[in-house]
Formats: C-alpha cells, structure tokens, sequence
C-alpha cells in the first residue's frame, strides 16, 4: 500500500488524490510531529495562564465572553464537537471524506494549531485503516471552516458516532477504532477548536474536481475532434499560426490536441480538395479549442487557488511564534470563488458538446448521414432522445453554474455576520462534473455511430482508437433501434474510467 508522508509544507495534488481515491496510507515525517510539540508546549503554557486565551480558556463563537475553569475545559472540547456534529442529509462521499481528514491532518502537521501528537497520530490511523466518518451533505456555511463536516470527523476520534470501517460497513466509531487496534482520544484545551476550523471539505472537493476536469476537458478534445471529423469538418481552424495570434495558453493546447487527433484521418482527407464548396464549418465545431481553451485556463487558476490553499494553516486562533493569535483565514471566498467558476466551465464545455451532437442528427446539417443517424429513419428513431437527454443535463448545468458564493446567511448570533457557502460551492460542482462526463459521453456515443457510418472511409489512428473501444463495449455501432441506457451507461464508465483518453495515449501519446 501507499503511503503519503505529510511533513510541514504542502502536500501535494497527488497526494490527496492518493488518498482520497486509492486509499493509500498516513504518516506524519518527524519534522510535523516535532513542529506539534513545540506549539503544543504554547497552548499548555497559555492553558496555565489567569488571562483569558479564546479557543483554550473562553467559550467559542457569539460565547466567546465566558471564561472557562479549568476544570471545564476537557468538557468544553467535547461539547464543542459533539454540538457542532449537527450535519443533515444524505451522506457524502467516502473520497471527499477522506480529502477532508487528510487536509485537516495537513494543517495539524504545520504546528498552528496547537493539537498533541497523539490526536493527530490518530487521525491519520484512521486514513490509514479505512475508517470513514459519516459526514452529511447539509451543515457548513464554509466559514469558520467546514464546522459540522469536520466535527463528525472528530466525533470519530472521541470514539463516537457512526464510521464506514474499510468494507464499508456502518458501525460505531469505538468498535471500528478498537477493530484496528486503534484507541480514542480525550480531548484537551483547543483540540475541539483545531479538529473542525478549517476549508478542508471545500478544499478536498476542488482538489478532485480539478484531476477530473483535467481529464475531462482531454476528453471534450477528443469527442469534438470525432465530431469535426463526422460532420466532415476542417482541420485547417486548429493550425498553431491561427492560435498565435490570440496567445491564450489553454486555447493553443486544446488545438494543438485537435489537430494531433485529425492526423492522417481519411475522412477529413475525403473532402479537403478544391471541389469542396464549404467557407466555415459551425461554432460549435470551429470555436472548440477556444471554449476548451477558456476552460483550460480556468482550471488553471483553480489550480494556482487549491495550491495557495494547501500551502495554507487554516485554523482560528493560531499558534505563531510562540503565541496565539486570532485571525479570519477561515473564510472559504478563495476557495468558494474557484469552485462557482469550474461549474461554469462544466456548464459551458458541456453545452457545446451538445451542440456538436445535435447537429449529427438534423438530416439539414449532417451532410448526408441518415436522420437521427437511425437504421431506418421513421421506423427507427435512432440516437433522437439521447440528445434529449444531454439537453436535460446541459440545462441542470446550467442552473448549477449560479453562482452559491455570492450568497450569505448570518449566524452565530450575528459573530458570524458574512460566510462563503464554499462548501455549496463545491457540492453543485461535483454534479456539475458528473454531468458534464455524461454529456461527453453521449457525443462519443454519437460520433462513434457517425464516423461508422462513413465507412470505408477510415477514421483517424487516434479517433479511430476510441470508435474501436467504444465498439469492444457495445457502444456507437449502427443498427436497428435498441435499448440505449444501458449504451450511454458504457459510454459513460468508459469516459469516467479513463480509459476514453488512454485509447488516445496508446496511439499518438498523451494530449495535452
């Protein structure tokens, strides 16, 4: 198994992926666990003091007035949890879970926070061993911090709640911890405080929505060059001399892709001659590379945000040298901004590619493909409501592109008075990413049955490679009406898989 080291710098995009997707093992290097000692030594010495200090000796939030004994303090840390545990809803996902623990641990790590060794040694047995706390879709304004997402993770640690053990099973969370030989902790002053202020949830959930668009927008390359090629389109728009002169980065890549895909294509070959009386073939196929391209470059600066963030110790208040301090750097904006915007890209990316795919179907525009690409058109309705269908998903997209960060409710007995609803932000994103793969997937679906269709001419190497995957799976072949969910469902595990862009790589290299 895996193992991912977190230390006190960043870790990494790979790293998170490792864990929350393959389930790769945690450990702390000796630099974090010495970096906790010493600003747990701060917090115990502040612990001691008769000055009030918030988080270690005074209430928390719009409570923040009360000065609290010491005798109350180990209670003060687990009523903290156990009243900010107040999630609702359906459960989220095991991997945005386990994104959530481990960048909770990574700020743990730096030595802001002020936990003991052991409470962070635990949560990282907990990654370790499979143990998952039941976090709940409803609960974070993503101000300070993803509060009941990360307090069900640390209801977990007090060996309380419900957990999925490694097998995914739902058991308690002392029966899981005492399964894997693990022993829950007690709390000390700012344990409670430190567990649960952080962007973590929002932050996991940016991090793999960018390894997905990443693929994705290959993808959206791959399937707009089979439509260009299927709707006997032209190459000649994607030439580099064409990018150059409007030199955005993503826009160059997402052409050069094209034109790499169209490479020897027979089809594109058929009518590139002067007998062929077309000026400009439509946007939705001419524009590709620059909708693509934006969308590149915005994931782009996602990224730049998510690699500032995983840079960062977010937690309230914090320990710097040598004493504590507090701060507001668990407002979600940064995060919540970049979240809104990549659902406006998957809104985009897949509204185009529906476009594409429309236009195969409309006997007017598919130059001399049978309509709806059917075996018998009026016996047959072909691939008509497949289109429908990536007509009700573009238009859910695009109602999830509305933005949720311009939007703030008050809480906390108005202490809380401006919050950044990251945590929504990142939610109707990972929709929006799912349903831009399903989308992508019935263009491939439909480019597949095209460029069928148009044999003997013969595909590209590299577009040729996925008609061939398609086909091994069930997928895009001609024929008679037949029972299409099950054949959008292939489609869409192939693009989801990966293997979609792998077809690519194994004949021309990985795009770009």
């Amino acid at each position: 198994m895996q193992t991912v080291m977190v230390g006190t710098g960043a870790v990494s995009f790979e790293d998170v992926v490792a864990v929350a997707r393959h389930g790769a093992a945690v450990a702390l290097s000796e630099e974090s666990l010495a970096a906790i000692d010493k600003a747990r030594a701060v917090i115990v010495d502040l612990a001691a003091s008769p000055t009030p200090s918030y988080g270690v000796s005074t209430g928390f939030g719009a409570l923040a007035t009360r000065h609290i004994a010491p005798e109350l303090r180990a209670q003060l840390q687990r009523s903290l949890v156990r009243s900010h545990a107040a999630g609702s809803g359906p459960e989220v996902e095991r991997e945005v879970v386990r994104a959530l623990m481990l960048l909770r641990l990574s700020t743990l790590a730096t030595g802001r926070t002020g936990v003991r060794r052991e409470t962070a040694e635990l949560l990282a047995g907990l990654l370790t061993h499979g143990i998952t706390p039941v976090v709940h879709e409803y609960g974070s304004l993503g101000c300070s911090g993803d509060l009941a997402p990360l307090a069900h993770c640390a209801l977990a640690l007090m060996g309380e709640g419900p957990v999925r053990n490694a097998y995914g099973e739902l058991v308690d969370a002392a029966d899981a911890l005492a399964a894997a030989g693990l022993t829950p902790v007690a709390l000390q002053e700012k344990e409670g405080l430190a567990l649960i202020n952080g962007t973590d949830g929002m932050l996991g959930m940016l991090v793999l929505a960018i390894d997905d668009l990443t693929d994705l927008l290959r993808v959206a390359d791959i399937s707009a060059a089979m439509s260009v090629e299927g709707q006997l389109g032209t190459d000649r728009v994607f030439a580099p001399e064409l990018q150059a002169i409007r030199p955005h980065p993503g826009q160059a890549l997402s052409a050069a892709n094209l034109t790499a895909l169209l490479r020897d294509s027979g089809v594109v070959a058929s009518h590139r001659g002067p007998d062929c009386n077309r000026v400009q073939d439509a946007y939705s196929l001419r524009c590709s590379p620059q909708v693509h391209g934006a969308a590149r470059d915005t994931v782009a600066h996602a990224a730049t945000v998510a690699g500032r963030e995983l840079a960062s110790a977010i937690d309230n208040p914090v320990v710097l040298d040598g004493r504590v301090e507090s701060n507001g750097n668990f407002h979600g904006a940064p995060v919540a901004y970049v979240l809104d915007f990549l659902a406006i890209v998957a809104a985009d990316v897949a509204s185009i590619a529906e476009r594409r795919t429309d236009r195969f179907l409309d006997k007017s525009r598919n130059h001399g493909l049978p309509p709806f690409l059917a075996d018998d058109p009026g016996v047959d309705s072909g691939l008509m409501i497949a289109q429908y269908t990536q007509a009700a998903i573009v238009s859910e997209l695009k109602r999830l592109a509305a933005p949720a960060s311009v939007d703030s409710i008050p809480s906390s007995a108005m202490q809380e008075d401006h919050v950044s609803m990251g945590w929504s932000s990142a939610r109707k994103l990972r929709r929006s990413v799912d349903g831009l793969t399903r989308v992508l997937a019935v263009e491939l679906m439909t480019a597949s049955r095209a460029l069928n269709l148009r044999a003997p001419l013969e595909p590209s190497p590299a577009t040729g490679a996925v008609v061939a995957l398609m086909r091994d799976h069930g997928v895009g072949g001609p024929g008679t009406d037949r029972f299409l969910a099950p054949e959008i469902e292939s489609a869409y595990q192939l693009v989801l898989s990966r293997k979609v862009t792998a077809a690519v790589a194994d004949v021309i290299g990985e795009l770009q």
